[in-house]
């Protein structure tokens, strides 16, 4: 009888655990969907700051006070924010330097609206298929384009 007890006990132990160890990645930004891009940091911000000013629709209206950039000089990631007028949405993103030859542009998280605090993470706060369809507007409106300017 102890060796089931314990055998269930164990079992519930390990199901336990499978099921919220999902809810605690490691590390900042666990959830990012990461795109390695050839190119140095500064290219890339070159590149996401030509975007905005080739297409201002993109610009985070002032009210929310939402700038792009490091919030400190010890900050790691240059913060970048992109607005959505059609959907109302502001889509967060950073840019890291990965190493000598790529730069990461990472896509955070969307917030619905401009007053802040309604932001759903990618890769996590949506549906498999609201997630994917975020992802490829995403690629589709911003990224192909930046990358256009690095080329």
């Amino acid at each position: 009888m102890k060796r089931i007890l314990s055998s269930i006990i164990t079992l519930n132990t390990v199901l336990l655990f499978s099921c919220v160890s999902c809810n605690f990645a490691p590390g900042s930004y666990p959830y990012a969907e990461r795109y390695e891009i050839s190119c140095s940091e500064s290219d890339l911000i070159n590149a996401v700051e030509k975007f905005k000013r080739d297409n201002p629709e993109y610009l985070v209206p002032s009210q929310t006070q939402l700038k792009d950039g490091r919030s400190d000089e010890n900050d790691h990631w240059y913060h970048v924010y992109f607005y959505y007028k059609n959907d109302n949405e502001i889509v967060y993103t950073w840019i890291r330097k990965s190493n000598e030859q790529t730069t990461t542009l990472a896509f955070v998280a969307i917030n619905n609206g401009l007053t802040l605090g309604n932001w759903k993470d990618i890769n996590k706060g949506f549906s498999k298929e609201g997630n994917k369809l975020q992802k490829e507007k995403f690629e589709r409106l911003i990224l192909n384009e930046i990358k256009k300017q690095i080329q």
